[in-house]
C-alpha cells in the first residue's frame, strides 16, 4: 500500500500574494503564485534582483504573512494562525541557512549549532551529543571548540548548515547560502547542503544567483521582476 502523507507536499502555497506599500507605490513581489514541495525535494529559486525570491524565502518560512492566498506547512495553514503558534511550528519544522552564518561569535562552533537544541528545553548534554554528530557530518569533527572568529568562511557555513539541520526540520530553506564564499568553497558548501538534506530526507528551497548550483538541484523555478503600480 501507497502512503498516501508521502505523497502529499511538505509545503503548499496556492495564490500566494504579498503586496507593499513604498513611498505611495504598490510594491507586489509575489503575486498569485502556486508553489509546492515534497520531502527529499531541493528545489533552486533563481530570477533577477527585485524579483521577490527573498520575500518568498520569509512567506515560506513564516517569518512573513501573505497578503493574499493560502500557505500550509505540514498541513498546518501558516498564514492563518496566531503569531506565537507560527513561531512555534517555524522553530519546531523550519531550518534556516542565510548568506551570513549569524554564529553568536562568543560561542564555540559547538554550543552555536546546540543553540537550538537549548532553546527547544533540551539538557545541555543531550544538546551537545547531537551537536558533535551534526559537526562531524559537515566533517567539522576538529573544529568544535573554535569560535567563528577562528573559522573559515566555507567553515563557519559549515557551522550554519549543522545549526540548520540539528534539529531535524522537514524543510530548510537557504537565502544564497554561498554568496561571500569563493567559487571552489562554494561548490563544496553547497554539495554538503543539499548532501544532508537528502541524507535527513527533508526538503530544501534555496535562492542563488548562481545558475550552475541551481542546476545541481531537482528543480529550478525562475521569478521575474516584480511589479509596480
Amino acid at each position: 500500500m501507497t502512503d498516501s502523507s508521502a505523497l502529499s507536499p511538505i509545503l503548499e502555497a496556492r495564490g500566494l500574494r504579498r503586496v507593499y506599500q513604498d513611498a505611495g507605490r504598490e510594491i507586489c513581489p509575489i503575486d498569485g503564485l502556486d508553489f509546492s514541495v515534497h520531502l527529499g525535494e531541493t528545489i533552486a529559486v533563481v530570477g533577477p534582483s527585485g524579483s521577490g525570491k527573498t520575500t518568498l524565502l520569509q512567506l515560506l518560512g513564516g517569518v512573513d504573512v501573505p497578503t493574499s492566498g493560502t500557505l500550509h506547512l505540514q498541513g498546518r495553514p501558516i498564514h492563518d494562525i496566531a503569531d506565537d503558534e507560527r513561531t512555534a511550528l517555524r522553530n519546531r519544522s523550519i531550518g534556516f541557512v542565510y548568506q551570513f552564518h549569524h554564529l553568536l561569535p562568543e560561542f564555540t562552533a559547538l554550543d552555536n549549532v546546540a543553540m537550538p537544541l537549548r532553546i527547544a528545553r533540551q539538557s545541555k548534554t543531550a544538546a551537545r551529543e547531537q551537536a558533535r554528530a551534526m559537526l562531524a557530518a559537515v566533517g567539522l569533527s576538529e573544529r568544535l571548540d573554535h569560535l567563528p572568529s577562528q573559522l573559515s568562511g566555507g567553515e563557519r557555513q559549515r557551522v550554519a548548515i549543522a545549526r540548520a539541520l540539528v534539529t531535524r526540520p522537514a524543510l530548510v530553506l537557504a537565502d544564497e547560502p554561498t554568496g561571500n564564499l569563493d567559487r571552489e568553497t562554494a561548490e563544496l558548501v553547497f554539495g554538503l547542503l543539499v548532501e544532508r538534506v537528502k541524507a535527513a530526507q527533508s526538503a530544501l528551497v534555496v535562492v542563488t544567483h548562481d545558475p550552475l548550483l541551481a542546476q545541481r538541484c531537482d528543480r529550478v523555478v525562475t521569478l521575474r521582476r516584480e511589479s509596480r503600480r
